[in-house]
């Protein structure tokens, strides 16, 4: 079982694993051992999350979310097939923890009087410098 936080854990026939072949250098280890664990989480069908935290880690997922609704988390950094499997399952709880976190809303504020005019003196003061420009009318050449 795998626990995000107190409410939601996700249970194990959720999870399915499959090894392949790491990528990359590693010498004659990399060509016999398959060490890379790609995660499959079928989120979309899993009684344990919740309707919002589905929708959250949708757009957390990203590329990584397929069309029939599974997370896909591929780890193939260490020559190790166990610690592969484990780096997988930290990520996937650290995603479904952060599709659990409601993000705040965000509160529209309004510019003081005070900054407004502030702004527009240093609009107008830039307008003249750049006015001031230029060819200069009337002088003895």
């Amino acid at each position: 079982m795998l626990r995000i936080n107190d409410q939601i854990s996700i249970e194990e026939w959720e999870l399915v694993e499959s090894f392949t072949r790491s990528q990359g250098p590693g010498g004659q280890n990399v060509n016999t051992v398959e060490t890379a664990v790609e995660l499959r989480f079928e989120a979309e069908r899993s009684p344990n999350l919740p309707e919002p935290v589905k929708r959250r880690l949708r757009r957390l997922a990203g590329r990584r979310w397929t069309q029939d609704g599974a997370v896909v988390i591929l780890a193939q950094e260490t020559r190790s097939q166990a610690r592969n499997r484990e780096l997988a399952r930290q990520r996937l709880a650290e995603l479904i923890h952060n599709a659990t976190l409601t993000p705040k809303r965000r509160v529209p504020t309004r510019p003081t009087l005070g900054s407004q005019r502030r702004r527009l003196k240093a609009k107008a003061v830039r307008g003249e410098v750049k006015a001031l420009r230029g060819k200069v009318e009337g002088a003895d050449d």
